[in-house]
C-alpha cells in the first residue's frame, strides 16, 4: 500500500510536469516574466494535482477496507483508516516526495559550477536538505488531517491542507532568501504536528507519560 501511494504521487508529478513542459515549449523562451509565471503556475498546479490524487487514494483505500471487512472472520478491518492515513498515505507520500527532491539535489552536486561563487548563499545544499525534511513531515501530517476531513466530512480540514500545501510551495519562491521559506515551513510543521496529534486521539497527558516512560 505504501508503494502504491508513492506511485500515485509519481503519477501526479508526471502529469503536472507534462503540462508544464508543453506550456513552456508553446511559449516564448526569451520572455523571462512569462517563463517565471509559467513556473509558478506549474508549481501551483502540481500541488492541486497532488491533493486530487490524495483524495483519489483515500477513495481507493476506503474500498480496500470494505473488502478487508468482508473477508475477515470478525467483521473488522485489520488496519484502521487512521493507521492508513499515517503509515501508508502520509509516509508514502512524504518519502517519495523527499526521495525525488534528493535525487534532483544530488544531480546538481555533480556540477559544473561552485555554489556561491558569484556571491550567492553557500547554504543551498544544507537548506535544501532541511526543506526536504520538513516536507516529508508535513506530508505525513497532512495525510492524517486530509483523511480525517474525508472521514468526518470536515471539508474545511481538507481545504486547510490544500492551502497549507500551496503556502509552503509558494514560500520557496522567496529563495535564495532561505529564511523566508524555512522558518514559516517549520513553524507550520509544528502547528500541523500538534493538530494531527490531537486528531489522532493524543493528549497532553499521554505525551507526558510517553516522555516520562510511564505506562
Amino acid at each position: 500500500l505504501l508503494s502504491c501511494r508513492a506511485f500515485f504521487w509519481l503519477v501526479s508529478l508526471l502529469l503536472s510536469s507534462l503540462i508544464w513542459f508543453i506550456t513552456v515549449k508553446a511559449s516564448d523562451p526569451q520572455d523571462e516574466p512569462l517563463q517565471k509565471g509559467l513556473l509558478i503556475f506549474g508549481v501551483m498546479f502540481s500541488v492541486l494535482l497532488q491533493e486530487a490524487f490524495r483524495f483519489l487514494y483515500y477513495k481507493l483505500l476506503r474500498k480496500a477496507i470494505e473488502g478487508l471487512v468482508a473477508l475477515s472472520e470478525d467483521g473488522c478491518s485489520p488496519i484502521s483508516i487512521q493507521q492508513m492515513a499515517y503509515a501508508v498515505a502520509g509516509v508514502g507520500f512524504g518519502l517519495m516526495s523527499g526521495a525525488f527532491s534528493m535525487i534532483n539535489l544530488l544531480a546538481d552536486t555533480l556540477g559544473p559550477g561552485t555554489v556561491g561563487i558569484h556571491g550567492d548563499s553557500q547554504l543551498y545544499f544544507l537548506t535544501s536538505a532541511f526543506m526536504t525534511l520538513v516536507l516529508i513531515f508535513l506530508h505525513t501530517f497532512w495525510g492524517i488531517l486530509f483523511f480525517h476531513g474525508c472521514e468526518h466530512r470536515c471539508w474545511w480540514e481538507i481545504t486547510a491542507v490544500v492551502v497549507m500545501h500551496l503556502a509552503v510551495s509558494g514560500s520557496t519562491f522567496c529563495n535564495p532568501l532561505y529564511m523566508g521559506s524555512l522558518v514559516p515551513s517549520y513553524l507550520l510543521m509544528a502547528t500541523t504536528a500538534t493538530w494531527a496529534y490531537l486528531l489522532s486521539g493524543g493528549s497532553a497527558q499521554n505525551l507526558r507519560r510517553f516522555l516520562l516512560c510511564k505506562s
